[in-house]
């Protein structure tokens, strides 16, 4: 089992005609995703090919075109930054069940316009309409459906998941836990912008309710309260063993370090205030960025 997004996942890509949205469709439709559609305005009629793999689909104007011919309930966006944040609202208004923007540099206030938007939005069986990122890697499931840009070949089908802030730390945990023969559920970049869709409190009670997720591991940074307050519901829902990892520990206050987020003001969101949260929920902390396979390991031969 999985969280979000699995085999029957019908994926459609907005923004496939560009050379990042060509490039990792393909990438999506060989490692077996279900990319049904996509979509470029002024495009429609066309057909997007991915020679290599031999596998193709159609280009619609529109979302609500593209849902309505193929099924599609998800979207994975490369949409440019002037016009990724209405890109999302148009995959919510077609009626999509998620969103996942890779873009990177959307406007503060653009995100602030679709919070408001979609705060609290349901189809209408109940289920919710979730946003992944911006500015993130996207989702897999090892074996089963990969949206994004995360790299395939070194995830392993198990029982372990990843959320988490960082990209490039994503892999990093997948990586190790795959060469200790670990698998993966399913791992989600989040994303480090101040304005998102899911947050680590979204991610942790999905992951919690999975009955195929044995264990965690969650990658944050420095800056806001995001792992603050995924360290009080640890403590107080989450039965499931986590390790953590806290990026930025060596930040100079008041310097942006990459992410939007990840900044240290008026000496709030400090690596230390963290990591000392998340250890009195019962976490444990990686001490480097190579120990979060063997810290989370640890925890979970203790339980065993």
């Amino acid at each position: 089992m999985s969280i979000l997004v699995g085999s029957e996942t019908r994926v459609l890509v907005q923004g496939i005609t560009g050379s990042a949205g060509s490039f990792h469709a393909a990438q999506c439709m060989a490692y077996g995703t279900q990319v049904v559609a996509g979509v470029t305005p002024g495009r429609g009629g066309e057909k997007f090919e991915a020679k290599d793999i031999g596998k193709s689909c159609p280009v619609f104007d529109t979302v609500d075109q593209a849902v309505r011919a193929t099924g599609a309930d998800t979207s994975v966006i490369f949409v440019p930054p002037p016009g990724a944040a209405d890109a999302i609202l148009e995959g919510f208004d077609a009626g999509l069940k998620l969103v996942v923007c890779i873009t990177e540099g959307i406007p503060v206030m653009d995100m602030i316009r679709v919070r408001r938007a979609i705060e609290g939005r349901t189809l209408q069986n109940g289920e919710k309409q979730r946003l992944i990122g911006p500015n993130c890697p996207g989702i897999i499931t090892p074996g089963a459906c990969k949206i994004g840009i995360m790299p395939g070949h070194i995830h392993k089908a198990g029982n372990i998941g990843v959320v988490s802030k960082s990209g490039t730390l994503t892999y990093e945990a997948v990586g190790q836990l795959t060469a200790l023969g670990i698998g993966q559920s399913t791992c989600i970049g989040i994303g480090g912008d101040p304005v998102a869709g899911l947050d680590f409190v979204d991610v942790l009670e999905l992951f919690q309710r999975d009955p195929d997720t044995h264990g965690i591991i969650l990658i944050g940074e420095i800056g806001g309260g995001a792992e603050e307050r995924a360290a009080e519901y640890i403590k107080g829902k989450v039965t499931k063993p986590v390790a953590a990892f806290i990026a930025g520990a060596t930040a100079p206050e008041g310097k942006r370090m990459g992410h939007a987020g990840a900044i240290i003001a008026g000496g709030k969101g400090t690596a230390l205030e963290k990591q000392r949260a998340l250890m009195d929920a019962g976490a444990k902390i990686a001490p480097t960025p190579s120990d979060m396979a063997t810290t989370l390991m640890a925890m979970m031969a203790k339980r065993a």
